[in-house]
């Protein structure tokens, strides 16, 4: 069901931003019916399948900040996570191996070439800055499980994403998720988090969030 709407919701979407911009599109798409405009531009019309990109990269703001903070604290920050992991999630959304309603909505509305370009537009985006905070407490014990593959200090690489600083409150909730089953694209992220405790998973989640 979700999925036949996709279209006609992200075309409305894209339309309604591209009409506040002076561009030849955007009075194309004013002088026709909004539902009859595609969610996808005209084949070979690069400056359109860039005003489009353009538009539904907006619509990403809309959860994930104009500045690359969240609003809402189980949202993650995306700005200047790794590529391939970006793309990865992207593609877990389209075809259900993440679960998550929004982002099915939005990785369905975008085409396969557009997927590649929304993971590196957000990639070279600098992580967020944030008003100076205490030190890190001391590292969980687990830590250094987690580090072999998310780097020392948590600043990620080719193997797994940043979570330096990530929101805490998204942490705690994915860790949960892949312990309890409920997310299932990382079979060791998993196995890992079901060897946990709660209380362990809530441990490092604020150090991580800290950092």
């Amino acid at each position: 069901m979700i999925k036949n709407h996709v279209p006609t919701f992200f075309g409305v979407l894209v339309v309604l931003i591209l009409l506040a911009a002076p561009t030849n599109i955007a009075r194309a798409a004013e002088a026709e019916h909004i539902a009859e405009v595609p969610a996808v531009p005209t084949p070979g019309n690069v400056a359109e399948a860039k005003n489009f990109l353009g538009a539904k990269l907006l619509v990403c703001s809309t959860c994930h900040g104009a500045s690359g903070m969240p609003k809402n604290a189980d949202v993650p920050i995306i700005w200047g996570l790794q590529e391939n992991y970006l793309l990865k999630q992207l593609h877990d959304f389209q075809h259900g191996d993440r679960a998550n309603e929004v982002m099915l909505w939005m990785s369905t509305a975008l085409t396969p070439e557009e997927l590649g370009s929304a993971a590196a537009f957000f990639s070279k985006k600098s992580w967020p800055a944030r008003p100076a905070q205490a030190a890190a407490a001391s590292p969980p014990a687990a830590a250094a499980v987690c580090q072999v593959c998310h780097q020392q200090n948590f600043v990620g690489g080719v193997p797994a994403p940043r979570l330096a600083g990530q929101k805490y409150e998204y942490l705690v909730e994915q860790m949960r998720r892949f312990a309890d089953g409920e997310r299932t694209n990382n079979a060791d992220m998993a196995n890992i988090m079901k060897a946990m405790s709660p209380a362990d998973r809530e441990a490092m989640a604020r150090y991580i969030s800290g950092l």
